[in-house]
């Protein structure tokens, strides 16, 4: 059996210029990064806002487990079972961090047979969009810091300083660190610390930005320190944000590369899906929303997570009205759920599938709660069994969903010819009256509690005295009105990664939130989120090369 990059390099891809005649876009729209790989020109990007939108699909899954889900290759192959049965496609992805591929996670181009191309430049530095936000990341802590070296005249506490560094790359060394030790002339000696390039604000401001005077207004509003006085410092008030969105301003241009089957692709921004929303870039989304009938993309994590940060973030900044989602689902994450160890998913076990299907139910319900018809797509294995399938396809009957089979991951396109057929039916059916689940209006408070109830199924809430502070602080200094971005285990509907299934009335804990000012929303933290991952004992970047002629080898 090949393995990804295996079947990823004897893909025959178009020149670039070739796919994007596909959906209408002439060589002067384009700016070439090779053959393969081209950025869309802001001159196009302006011209496509006064088009009519094609429809929207949501691809997410049920709660993730180690078995996999299969979501982004689920995504790539239902855009190329679109373009079997003759819909004018394009498919919106989020760009993969560097530093899970040299991990043990893996890249997020899709898998098997269902791939977006050349998949090792996606998975490696691509166009370069990841640099351009580091740099932009770090020239405002440079600035911070020599603000303070320069006579501080913001009053800034070094203290209550909230903006570290960022690299992309997983390395717990750089955690925690002390800066400015060097004597006076080198900088106020403080604690600090570095995140990961997709935990970086700046990669969710880029995210969400409209364009580049929104980036701009956005980037004034990043808090990144407090006063004596305990009033926050911008960004603006430190006038760094001219230059970081000057570093910008070729990596806001969304990406355009290809799938296996050579349906056109724009893969842009890649947020955080736990610190941030975990999307796409809205640019992105909605550019590729005027140029086909139908944009598949994608949200992180479980719909619990992804899908509602999809919907009450995205969509309410970007005016999106999604009009179907799918939900993957596999037998042998349901297994999981079921309590079936990893070690016995091969084996056979109906109950242990009836009894995980509590999970599926639970996003099934979620999704409905937002207005947005859905289909459940089963990305089947070669040990699934007949009985197993069956039961999931009744259980979702009896709720009124149909079940498609997508066998994408090993026939491309041919394996999602049923999931397109049944999205098309649902994104043709005019049945979605898609609706944030709060109003902005409600108190941060009222927020928290309607998704950790509505969504999780939590039976309360409370809140360390860190949390409450916040908050309170919050809504004094104007931030009220902001959506909320809860930062929770991704494993588990509620803040304990054991409880798996479908567990309900539970408490959760608010230890504390942040704010994301720029971005435009709050970050409620229910546990310890790790912003800065390690590398496993055996890193898969062990396993990566590269030969004298360039061919890469080992990435997945």
């Amino acid at each position: 059996m090949l393995s990804d990059i295996e079947i990823a390099q004897q893909a025959k891809m178009l020149p670039i210029v070739e796919v994007a005649k596909k959906i209408g876009i002439s060589e002067d729209d384009l700016e070439l990064y090779g053959r393969y790989k081209a950025k869309l020109s802001m001159d196009l990007i302006r011209r496509m806002e006064s088009e009519k939108a094609g429809k929207l699909i949501l691809v997410t899954a049920i709660t993730p487990t180690p078995a996999g889900e299969g979501k982004s290759t689920t995504t790539v192959g239902l855009a190329q079972g679109l373009m079997k049965i003759g819909k004018k496609v394009l498919v919106a992805l989020r760009e993969p961090s560097l530093g899970p591929c040299m991990g043990v996670k893996g890249g997020a181009a899709g898998g098997g047979y269902s791939q977006v191309v050349p998949m090792e430049d996606i998975n490696l530095h691509f166009t370069g969009d990841f640099h351009a936000i580091t740099s932009a990341h770090m020239l405002l802590s440079a600035m911070l810091d020599n603000h303070i070296q320069q006579g501080n005249t913001l009053n800034i506490d070094p203290r209550r300083i909230s903006w570290k560094r960022v690299v992309d790359m997983n390395d717990r060394e750089l955690r925690n660190i002390v800066v400015g030790l060097g004597g006076k002339a080198h900088g106020v000696p403080r604690q600090d610390g570095f995140d990961i390039t997709v935990a970086s604000e700046v990669m969710a401001i880029l995210c969400l930005a409209s364009g580049l005077s929104d980036l701009k207004e956005r980037l004034s509003k990043i808090i990144v320190a407090y006063d004596y006085d305990g009033k926050p410092i911008t960004a603006g008030m430190i006038n760094a944000q001219g230059a970081m969105a000057a570093l910008l301003k070729d990596a806001i241009k969304p990406n355009l590369v290809q799938t296996l089957e050579n349906v056109p692709a724009i893969i842009h921004g890649g947020p955080f899906a736990n610190i941030a929303h975990g999307c796409n870039s809205v640019m992105a989304t909605k550019t590729a929303m005027k140029l086909a009938d139908y944009t598949i993309t994608e949200a992180g994590f479980g719909a619990d997570l992804g899908a509602e940060k999809f919907f009450d973030i995205k969509c309410r900044y970007a005016e999106l009205k999604p009009d179907a989602t799918v939900i993957v689902a596999t037998v042998r994450a349901l297994k999981m759920h079921g309590g079936v160890a990893k070690t016995e998913l091969k084996t056979p076990n109906v109950e242990a599938v009836k009894k995980g299907l509590g999970n599926l139910e639970k996003h099934i319900e979620n999704v409905k709660k937002f207005g947005v018809p859905l289909v459940v797509a089963i990305n089947i294995f070669e040990q699934d069994t007949a009985e197993e399938l069956e039961a999931v396809r009744a259980h979702c009957a009896n709720l009124g969903v149909n079940v498609a089979l997508s066998d994408v991951f090993a026939k491309g396109g041919e394996g999602g010819i049923e999931l397109a057929n049944e999205v098309v039916a649902l994104a043709e059916s005019g049945t979605a009256n898609f609706a944030p689940i709060y109003k902005s209006e409600l108190s941060l408070k009222e927020k928290i509690e309607t998704i950790a109830k509505e969504i999780y199924g939590a039976g309360s809430v409370s809140y360390a005295k860190e949390a409450e502070t916040a908050l309170a602080d919050f809504e004094k200094n104007g931030y009220g009105n902001l959506p909320i971005c809860m930062a929770k285990t991704q494993y588990s509907f509620s803040d304990d990664p054991s409880l798996l299934g479908r567990p309900s009335g539970f408490n959760m804990t608010i230890k504390n939130c942040r704010i994301s000012a720029g971005a435009g929303f709050v970050v409620v933290l229910t546990g310890d989120i790790m912003t800065m991952p390690g590398l496993p004992k055996v890193p898969a970047a062990e396993k990566i090369d590269v030969s004298d002629d360039g061919v890469i080898s080992g990435l997945f």
